[in-house]
């Protein structure tokens, strides 16, 4: 063991070690042949991703026990974490703008069927702020694991509802209008006000992505289909949204929203 180190640390660790990079700089592999050159940049920003949503979860699941140890200023802060991480989401996709649709399209076909639907730890995140479409479901058929994950947080409570039990654990009759109201109209309540205000700045970055997400589509492929088409089809059915093509469906998602009440209370003030 290194001296000075703690006790247990290896003596031998690195930088690179501990973050285990030889594996993680080996996952990047472009199917493309030959290699486009954009592909290398579209599956590190995917990645990314995925991490970022890996994280989120982790703060996601500590805000629910902060609700229940009625902890209001470390849940803020906590918000304030995801919401930069979502100021980042949307940064990553400036970096995908960087690509031209015509180079997109020398690797594009190659991810068919692979689709972003088929994220499940933001089908996750989706589903713990309370956007839960269980025909989701449909298409984790084949990975059990995934499944049963998103099973999970369909099953529990929102983020909504772990800061209604807390509302109530305070005092509060009901987290309803009048609730929010009363939070923002009195100074007593200074540090719930402050974590509606986390709470609600996170709902709007949420629908900021999305909104970038539409344009960076549109951006890239017009008004083709996605390439995950066809299994979101086979999953989801036909009907209504669920059977939309490429941008055409993820319009349909920019009205989703996870604390409504907190929106529909800045009428009532």
């Amino acid at each position: 063991m290194k001296k000075g180190a703690p006790r247990g640390t290896p003596a031998d660790l690195t930088y690179g070690s501990y973050l285990k990079l030889h594996p993680l700089l080996s996952l990047q592999e472009p199917l493309s042949r030959p290699a486009s050159h954009d592909e290398m940049q579209f599956i590190v920003v995917h990645q990314a991703f995925e991490l970022w949503f890996k994280l989120m979860l982790y703060e996601i699941d500590a805000l629910f026990r902060l609700f229940e140890a009625k902890d209001v200023r470390e849940a803020e802060r906590l918000f304030r974490r995801l919401n930069r991480i979502v100021e980042v989401l949307i940064k990553h996709l400036e970096v995908i703008e960087t690509m031209v649709p015509s180079d997109f399209v020398t690797f594009r076909d190659l991810l068919k069927p692979a689709s972003g639907f088929q994220s499940w730890q933001f089908r996750e995140i989706e589903y713990a702020g309370g956007v839960r479409d269980p025909r989701y479901l449909g298409l984790f058929k084949d990975q059990p694991d995934a499944l049963a994950r998103l099973q999970a947080r369909l099953e529990a409570p929102t983020l909504w509802d772990g800061f209604a039990r807390m509302l109530r654990a305070l005092g509060f009759k009901a987290a309803d209008i009048a609730a929010v109201a009363r939070i923002y109209k009195d100074s007593r309540f200074h540090d719930l006000r402050m974590l509606c205000e986390a709470m609600i700045e996170y709902d709007e970055l949420f629908q900021l992505w999305r909104e970038h997400h539409v344009r960076m589509a549109e951006r890239m492929i017009g008004g083709k289909p996605g390439t995950g088409q066809e299994a979101v089809r086979y999953a989801l059915g036909e009907a209504g949204p669920m059977g939309a093509h490429g941008v055409e469906y993820l319009r349909t998602t920019l009205d989703k929203r996870f604390f409504p009440v907190l929106w529909d209370a800045r009428t009532a003030m």
